[in-house]
């Protein structure tokens, strides 16, 4: 079973493996972790412009990696520009049921 996290932007829970995991770097800069193998604190994001954008404007980068000022997540928004309106392999509809499988398996 794939372990359930929060996005930061959107606080919806999803399971791991349909978020985003990001992670801050000593420079100051957000960048996108996705085997999210890279050491440090990281924080987990629903792969879309519109998540991304939720988070910034909630600050909440600066807050769930624990930060003292707000970092730079240009990397973050051009990672997520890249990859189209639909994220990683323009499957939505597949990654909206792994979240209320998600929700599911959270509520029993």
């Amino acid at each position: 079973m794939d372990a359930v996290r929060t996005c930061i932007g959107s606080r919806r829970r999803a399971t791991r493996s349909s978020l985003l995991r990001v992670v801050a770097r000593s420079d100051g800069t957000v960048v996108v972790d996705p085997k999210a193998v890279m050491p440090g604190r990281g924080a987990w994001l629903t792969p879309t412009v519109e998540a991304y954008e939720l988070a910034v404007k909630r600050r909440a980068f600066r807050r769930a990696l624990r930060l003292e000022r707000d970092p730079d997540t240009s990397a973050v928004r051009e990672y997520l520009a890249g990859l189209g309106p639909d994220g990683p392999n323009s499957t939505a509809p597949e990654r909206q049921d792994m979240t209320e499988q998600a929700e599911r398996l959270m509520d029993n």
